[in-house]
């Protein structure tokens, strides 16, 4: 009976060694890059106790991950703003004495860390694409061809409001620099020169692996999530320039896509992808902080 017993202890352990680390599990995230969080438009890293990656960056460290989060123009041109990512991406190998980084990016995030990876490929390890605008967005086209000109100026004040409110003050604006790329017609002439996990048909998947970067993307697919949050009613209606095309608010579920799709309908928004408003997203969605942690784990899982 006891042989019995001790047999069945035996093949249980077996069996517990053989699954997948729990992601509470110690060392879960901790990646063999540093993993770096870059903002989208009229964003930030932080404006006080306010983080941009809302507890995401805690959520990674909590498990050994390396993380730094990042500050580019909260309006610019995506060229403009891979020009500045790349300058803080040296720093950070300069700091760390680490090869590569990955680079995780938000909304317009995506493809400023997509430009990094495109021109300096042997810097990067991975770019992960979260609400990536990779192949425009409808949003951006409205606006381009309804806002006056004033509106531009009124967000190239926001824009430098944010950065200053920020620290970092003197990261120049430009608010139609900003929508021309993010524009349908703007990341097609981006993608042109920066191909690099893009998808080639209108929504499937790009190449894994482009000159030994990987490729990785997820978003939402539900403008309007929580009652409690004041952004969502804005996402809901922005959303109507999408025509019933599955969307986060911002962003086309088949536009966000970028090499290996994780997902492109989690019951989230734009905002709710990062955990935005001070984490008030969807209750009955998984947290926006687990799907980083286990991106970290899958970049740990290939070496990365």
């Amino acid at each position: 009976m006891k042989k019995r017993i001790w047999k069945y202890l035996a093949l249980c352990l077996i069996a517990l060694t053989a699954l997948p680390a729990p992601s509470w599990a110690s060392g879960y995230t901790q990646t063999k890059y540093p993993i770096v969080l870059v903002h989208g438009l009229f964003g930030f890293d932080n404006i006080g106790p306010v983080d941009y990656f809302y507890g995401i960056a805690s959520g990674l460290r909590s498990g050994g991950a390396n993380v730094y989060v990042t500050s580019v123009s909260a309006a610019n041109s995506t060229e403009v703003r891979g020009e500045q990512l790349l300058v803080q991406v040296k720093q950070i190998l300069a700091a760390t004495g680490a090869s590569k980084v990955n680079l995780i990016g938000h909304s317009h995030g995506g493809p400023t860390a997509r430009y990094v990876a495109s021109v300096r490929p042997d810097l990067v390890a991975s770019v992960s694409s979260v609400g990536g605008v990779n192949k425009g967005s409808r949003v951006a086209d409205v606006l381009i061809g309804a806002v006056p000109d004033v509106t531009y100026s009124l967000a190239n004040a926001v824009s430098g409001l944010i950065s200053f409110l920020s620290g970092s003050p003197t990261l120049p604006q430009n608010a139609r620099a900003a929508a021309t790329s993010l524009s349908t017609a703007g990341t097609l002439a981006f993608n042109s020169s920066h191909p690099e996990g893009v998808p080639t048909s209108a929504c499937g998947e790009g190449d894994y692996q482009v000159r030994g970067v990987y490729y990785f993307s997820w978003s939402g697919a539900q403008p309007y999530t929580n009652l409690l949050d004041v952004s969502d009613p804005v996402l809901a209606l922005t959303a109507i320039a999408f025509n019933g095309a599955k969307n986060d608010g911002l962003v086309s579920s088949c536009s966000s896509h970028l090499g290996r799709v994780i997902r492109d309908d989690y019951a989230m928004n734009h905002l709710d992808e990062v955990n935005q408003l001070v984490g008030i997203t969807n209750l009955f969605e998984t947290s926006p902080v687990t799907i980083f942690r286990q991106q970290a784990n899958r970049l740990q899982g290939l070496g990365l």
